[in-house]
């Protein structure tokens, strides 16, 4: 079956954006007939979803196995309404096949406050909610991956499979276990769960202690990360399809690197996609002629959690600027200031450049090891400040570990030296410099794991010392809210009985919640007053011995190793990038650096 756009055109002429739900992109790929179809679901807007790489790798990987793949993405609410007001079920864009016939769908989780999205798209595709609702029908096998699959926890029960870390390398592999096994038998799981990078939630139970928390794990199973090591030879799209409408990053993105070196103690990101795996500036360059000649951008992404630290940038962008056309420019992702590159920022689009010191002082820096000075902060602006650079975005962080009043009033002593930096010599422009302050939430597989998450009215005393002390002028403050803060936090170290939560949210009306507009805060206090789920036992701290939700899983980070760095920042005690010595993490097997490459 396919939906007939026919039927849907009135709805299509009601809402916001109707380029998001049509297909038919410039570069679309329709799927020959297949005996297995994958759908790779975004839930979050069209826009958003078609800016990331990682669906588009994992679609390709299913295509390189000759297996066919789709996208969907949350359709705002005035589609999703009209939608299920003409009982038309939610469909793939280039095959508008149903969801509920694929065979497979994959959930790409980036962001934990998607999670009531999750149950928003199954249910306009009309697919029970509840993994045990679905058992005896014939529905898809419902799979999550991305940053948030590393604790699955709270969407346990609503999905059969959460692939952790490299998908690339397993998901297919779980493709043709199924078609081995016909379909999503007891069979298939036990096959698919036996894989690196495979969680099977139906397999593993979580043990309560008296006091109601986790006391241990019952199950045959307990997932390793998969790992990709090679990343020259791992898949990547050659070209790819063109969004409709603008989309967030409307550019060509390649991977120069997967991991990071830094360690920085608050970052999931830089634990969970260690170790560092670097493309060939022969690979990189030929991606990115590829994508710039199928898809008609003039400006190539160099992405990374830290692409500075790439060993061969100076030949990579020698390499590029040869080899793309003369207009194509290069977008500068967010740079370290111990690793700024003037050649580099030379070369790309001059509008903001973007530095996160996430921390004011230099004790702080050392205690989250953001191993990077003041005067290497100041350098990098003066550098950028000297090719015509006239505007900064300055992130940091508050409520870190540590964190004393001083720590804060620290950023205005950093947000004076910028601005006396750039004063010193005639500039065509003012300056403007914008600083961004997130509160800290401690999110899991990283040294600050165990830590709590500030209460509100901590924040807000934290907060008023900022505005307090950069009321300057040309200096624009701006801080993320703290119940959405908050929320994220509990999401991101919860377990298996928040799941009763997120329903109750959506059942709420709860859904989009990352975009402040679409935030009900009174439904999601409602929801977990319903459950009787106290917000609170997510966000304390939680004790060295402490059993956690995503004790289950095995990243490849020794639990010791992220302990013995929580004790460092106590100390102050900065551990530096794996370049300068491996730390032992855990990872030395399958990391380069370890074995002295880089």
């Amino acid at each position: 079956m396919t939906v007939n756009m026919d039927d849907i055109k009135d709805i299509l002429a009601r809402v916001e954006k109707p380029a998001r739900y049509t297909g038919g992109e410039f570069g679309e790929v329709k799927s020959p007939p297949s005996p297995f179809y994958f759908c790779m679901a975004f839930p979050d807007l069209y826009e958003v979803g078609m800016s990331n790489l990682g669906i588009k790798i994992v679609a390709e990987s299913f295509r390189r196995r000759g297996y066919a793949a789709d996208f969907c993405f949350a359709p705002y609410t005035d589609f999703g309404d009209g939608l299920k007001s003409a009982g038309v079920p939610l469909y793939s864009l280039a095959l508008k096949k149903p969801l509920a016939e694929f065979d497979m769908i994959g959930f790409s989780l980036q962001f934990e406050l998607c999670y009531t999205n999750l149950l928003y798209m199954l249910d306009l595709a009309g697919i029970p909610l509840r993994r045990a609702d679905r058992a005896g029908g014939r529905y898809p096998v419902i799979a999550i991956g991305g940053p948030c699959a590393v604790n699955p926890e709270p969407l346990a029960d609503f999905i059969d499979i959460a692939f952790i870390g490299d998908g690339e390398s397993v998901d297919a592999d779980v493709a043709a276990i199924y078609l081995e096994c016909g379909g999503a038998t007891q069979e298939f799981y036990r096959r698919a769960a036996a894989l690196d990078g495979v969680y099977v939630p139906a397999l593993t139970r979580a043990l309560h202690g008296e006091d109601g928390r986790i006391c241990g794990f019952e199950g045959d199973f307990r997932p390793r990360r998969a790992i990709v090591s090679d990343l020259d030879g791992a898949v990547f799209p050659a070209a790819q399809p063109v969004p409709n409408c603008e989309s967030v990053f409307d550019r060509s993105i390649i991977e120069v690197m997967r991991g990071c070196y830094r360690g920085c103690r608050f970052c999931q990101a830089g634990f969970i996609y260690r170790p560092v795996r670097q493309r060939g500036v022969e690979t990189l360059t030929r991606q990115a002629c590829s994508l710039i000649a199928s898809t008609g951008y003039d400006e190539v992404s160099l992405n990374s959690l830290s692409t500075g630290d790439y060993p061969r940038l100076r030949e990579l962008l020698r390499s590029l600027k040869e080899s793309l056309p003369e207009d194509v420019t290069l977008a500068l992702p967010s740079l370290r200031a111990d690793s700024f590159d003037k050649d580099f920022a030379q070369d790309a689009r001059r509008v903001s450049l973007t530095f996160a010191p996430e921390a004011g002082s230099q004790r702080l820096r050392d205690a989250i090891n953001k191993d990077v000075t003041e005067d290497e902060i100041i350098s990098a602006a003066e550098s950028a400040f000297d090719i015509g650079y006239s505007a900064v975005k300055l992130y940091f962080m508050l409520g870190l570990p540590t964190e004393t009043d001083d720590d804060l009033r620290a950023i205005r002593r950093i947000v004076d030296l910028i601005k006396s930096t750039y004063g010193r010599k005639k500039r065509a422009k003012g300056l403007r410099v914008s600083v961004s302050v997130s509160t800290f939430i401690p999110k899991p597989f990283t040294p600050f794991q165990w830590e709590r998450q500030c209460s509100e009215a901590e924040v807000e005393a934290k907060q008023k010392i900022l505005r307090d002390c950069l009321y300057i002028k040309g200096v624009t403050l701006s801080w993320s809210d703290y119940f959405t803060s908050r929320l994220e936090g509990v999401l991101a170290r919860g377990d298996r009985r928040l799941g009763a939560v997120i329903e109750r949210a959506y059942e709420l009306g709860c859904r989009f919640d990352g975009w402040t507009k679409e935030l009900k805060k009174d439904a999601w206090a409602q929801a977990f007053a319903d459950c009787g789920t106290d917000p609170g036992e997510y966000t304390r701290e939680r004790a060295a011995d402490e059993v956690l939700p995503w004790d289950a899983i095995d990243v490849g980070i020794d639990k010791k190793f992220l302990l013995r760095e929580r004790r460092r920042a106590y100390d102050g005690i900065v551990t530096g990038s794996c370049t300068a010595g491996c730390s032992g993490c855990g990872l030395q097997a399958d990391c380069p650096a370890a074995r002295g490459e880089r």
